[in-house]
């Protein structure tokens, strides 16, 4: 786990875009992980980025100039895993032009239809109507680092959570493991899961539960 933690810390943009689109170059290639998508499709992932707030995800992650001229380069459907079918799932390679130093800075962004959760809302809770404003929020609660770099959208008429991704961002991956070791990192994030989630209960929920 120490060993992931440090890889994960010295990821860059140029490693993600080596292990997730080949190379660094302004186009996504398609193939078994981006698909291609309508002229609809491009055209209503660009018009989300003409918002303020949502092109401010762009440029708030890298400190990069808040007045920076967010374009869209190219953007494809993300297909990762049985989860993303039949639903909106969109990457998109977006570029931050700084008036200033007329320097380009790009980066990956994830765009991922919120559904409707399978778990009811506890009596008395206040959610969100909107299923992508209740994801952010609840990332807010849960990991606020995370949640403060998530907006919620509507695209296609749909509800979408929008996000950079950051090269820390990925999911982790370990080759080889003995089923010891398996069990013991399963052990360790799913106490970082368990007082994630705590963090939201008051004392006399977490003795009941």
């Amino acid at each position: 786990m120490r060993v992931a933690l440090r890889e994960a810390h010295r990821r860059t943009w140029k490693k993600l875009a080596k292990e997730r689109i080949n190379d660094t170059r302004p186009r996504i290639p398609l193939g078994r992980t981006f698909w291609p998508i309508t002229k609809a499709e491009r055209s209503a992932t660009e018009s989300v980025f003409t918002v303020s707030s949502i092109a401010r995800l762009v440029t708030m992650v890298e400190s990069r100039p808040s007045d920076a001229r967010v374009t869209i380069m190219d953007s494809a459907y993300w297909k990762k895993g049985c989860s993303s079918l039949g639903l909106l799932r969109y990457g998109v390679l977006a570029d931050a032009s700084d008036k200033s130093s007329k320097s380009s800075d790009s980066c990956l962004v994830d765009i991922k239809e919120a559904v409707t959760p399978p778990a009811p809302v506890a009596p008395g809770a206040e959610m969100p109507l909107d299923n992508a404003l209740r994801v952010v929020q609840g990332a807010l609660h849960i990991s606020p680092f995370l949640g403060e770099r998530m907006r919620a959208a509507t695209l296609l008429g749909r509800p979408v959570f929008i996000r950079e991704l950051l090269p820390q961002d990925l999911k982790l991956e370990i080759d080889q493991m003995t089923s010891d070791e398996a069990l013991m990192a399963a052990e360790y994030l799913s106490t970082v899961v368990g007082f994630a989630h705590a963090r939201q209960m008051d004392s006399s929920t977490r003795t009941s539960c």
